[in-house]
């Protein structure tokens, strides 16, 4: 059965969090990250500076901005108004790299200098696929809007030795079912209950790319680097490159000075891997968020308590969430 259960109060669970007597205390906790709210009015300490983010297509197009996004659906609604497209035409963007590079790709935080490269869509394919073994080996992720994309092929699986399947395809349909609004997970869990032995069916739609994967175009800034182009056409960059623009699923985003430490960074890291063994998919700002919520607590129990209140619609069983608690009591031994 799963771990987390459904349905109960928030409130009445923080009500009934055990306080333990004689507890270890936890550790001296960093200070707060200062955040403000991110609006057109700008950034604290800057009345007068908008935050907005020069954006271009991957394949190529003149250079545009966005601002005014609390989320990654109203961001890529933004880019969509921009462009003339359609929201549902982008697969993921890439940060400060028009390639298909997914250690590039844009998550819950934007650099406040990061320039945003769109990928939209390409060609649509279909593939038959016999799943040969238990595993096929990818990794899927999501862009927070609904769609959801091929991050990771490993070497030697099922799919390595199909050539038209790669990284960045957005995946449609599974024998015909659509996974059009499905989360990353969701498609993942479908993936790993298609029978072995059995032929299966791929629908997909590759990014669209640029000839010879020549540098994308813009318009007048051929002799500007892409940091350059994040302090001029009106709008100051707010920041020294450690400030980000962290979205959030519920509230405005908010301007943060990261300050994580490298604890935190290899716990993120053993966290996601994690995930990836257990799901199939790869996502550092959930693995980050599992890491923030084991801060400074002391035991299992009210580790528990947080992830169900926060992640409970993900039911991880709790074998999963004492492999999560270990890793992040791993990454603290290991400082």
């Amino acid at each position: 059965m799963p771990f987390f259960r459904k349905g109960d109060d928030k409130k009445a669970r923080e009500a009934k969090r055990p306080r333990r007597e004689g507890s270890i205390p936890p550790p001296e906790q960093p200070k707060p990250t200062p955040s403000v709210p991110a609006s057109s009015s700008g950034a604290s300490g800057h009345p007068h500076r908008e935050l907005a983010f020069h954006i271009q297509l991957a394949h190529g197009s003149p250079t545009k901005k966005v601002k005014d996004f609390r989320n990654a659906r109203e961001l890529y609604q933004r880019i969509a108004t921009e462009f003339k497209i359609s929201p549902a035409e982008i697969l993921f963007c890439t940060l400060n790299t028009h390639k298909i590079d997914m250690t590039k790709l844009l998550g819950g935080q934007i650099g406040l200098e990061d320039f945003i490269f769109v990928h939209v869509h390409g060609r649509s394919k279909e593939v038959t696929i016999n799943k040969s073994a238990a595993s096929l080996g990818l990794t899927v992720t999501d862009n927070g809007a609904g769609c959801a994309f091929i991050k990771k092929i490993k070497d030697d699986s099922v799919l390595s030795k199909i050539t038209e399947v790669s990284v960045g395809d957005h995946i449609v349909s599974i024998n015909g079912q659509s996974l059009a609004g499905c989360r990353h997970y969701e498609v993942a869990k479908q993936l790993k209950e298609l029978p072995q032995h059995c032929d299966f069916v791929l629908k997909l739609i590759e990014p669209h790319k640029a000839f010879d994967q020549i540098a994308p175009r813009s318009s007048g800034a051929s002799s500007k680097t892409v940091s350059s182009l994040a302090t001029d056409s009106g709008t100051e960059a707010v920041g020294s490159g450690r400030e980000t623009l962290r979205l959030r699923a519920n509230g405005p985003p908010v301007v943060e000075v990261i300050e994580d430490s490298a604890w935190t960074v290899k716990a993120a890291n053993y966290v996601d891997d994690l995930l990836e063994s257990f799901m199939g998919i790869r996502d550092n700002e959930l693995a980050t968020t599992m890491v923030d919520l084991g801060k400074g607590v002391t035991d299992f129990g009210p580790f528990t308590t947080a992830m169900n209140d926060e992640l409970g619609e993900f039911e991880f069983p709790e074998e999963f969430v004492r492999d999560v608690w270990s890793a992040i009591l791993r990454a603290q031994r290991e400082k």
